[in-house]
């Protein structure tokens, strides 16, 4: 029987998409037959960056999952899969859920002598950094199993301006980015710069000290703060743009 053969090809990275880690280069292929392919000329560091993450399918047979310390397990909402006008998105096009129902908390965490439980109840509709956890597949739905400091809020409604951080998380609505020039030429939506400042709309209990007890954070609700460009996780609000990210992150308070 013939067996197929794989020509040689060289394919540039510089007409790859750009990944963190993977450095333009020239990469050949050959065949080392049976089947196999082989890399030529390709040091592993390249791939460094690049990462695939999928989900552990948890088999029939067990029943429940029960998160340990101060992990929780949230069954993840539905993707969107239509627009507002009613367009059916691809699945490459839908935005990734950053939120879902708390189905299970663990016993939570012992800091110095305090014993304290995890920061919300099971039922509670919470929204989580975007890249935390470990996804699982479980009864047919896929969920996530999460640390306490990776939840950002409990949001009860479909508005984030409803949001209540949690721990050392501030809500933030994001002022809007200047029309003009200093010059007074107009800018297009894509060279607008992206705005720092924002007034606080939120505040979390704050951080845990060495004791277990809460230190309040040094911003309140009304502040006008400037903040790190890219921190944070970005939301869009019915009457603007939102951010959530950690106190640490607020560079000052504006007057």
């Amino acid at each position: 029987m013939a067996t197929a053969q794989l020509t040689a090809s060289s394919i540039s990275g510089r007409s790859l998409p750009s990944f963190e880690g993977l450095r333009p280069c020239s990469v050949k292929f050959a065949s080392t037959g049976a089947g196999h392919v082989r890399f030529l000329g390709v040091n592993q560091r390249t791939f460094r960056g690049l990462v695939v993450k999928a989900a552990t399918v948890v088999a029939p047979k067990y029943t429940s999952i029960k998160p340990l310390g101060d992990r929780v397990l949230v069954k993840i909402k539905t993707a969107e899969e239509k627009t507002e006008g009613g367009i059916l998105l691809p699945t490459t096009a839908q935005t990734k859920p950053q939120g879902g129902e708390v189905v299970a908390v663990g016993e939570g965490r012992t800091v110095g002598k305090a014993k304290l439980d995890v920061s919300v109840k099971t039922g509670s509709q919470v929204v989580y950094s975007k890249y935390a956890g470990t996804e699982v597949e479980f009864n047919g739905a896929k969920h996530l199993i999460l640390k306490d400091d990776d939840m950002v809020g409990i949001l009860e409604t479909d508005d984030v301006k409803d949001l209540k951080p949690l721990n050392d998380r501030v809500l933030i609505k994001v002022a809007e980015a200047e029309e003009k020039t200093a010059g007074g030429l107009l800018l297009t939506e894509a060279s607008k710069e992206k705005p720092s400042i924002g007034t606080v709309i939120a505040v979390g209990p704050g951080p845990l000290d060495e004791e277990g007890n809460r230190k309040p954070l040094s911003v309140s609700p009304g502040n006008t703060i400037l903040y790190s460009k890219y921190a944070g996780n970005d939301f869009k609000g019915k009457d603007g743009d939102y951010i959530a990210l950690r106190a640490s992150d607020v560079i000052a308070v504006l007057s």
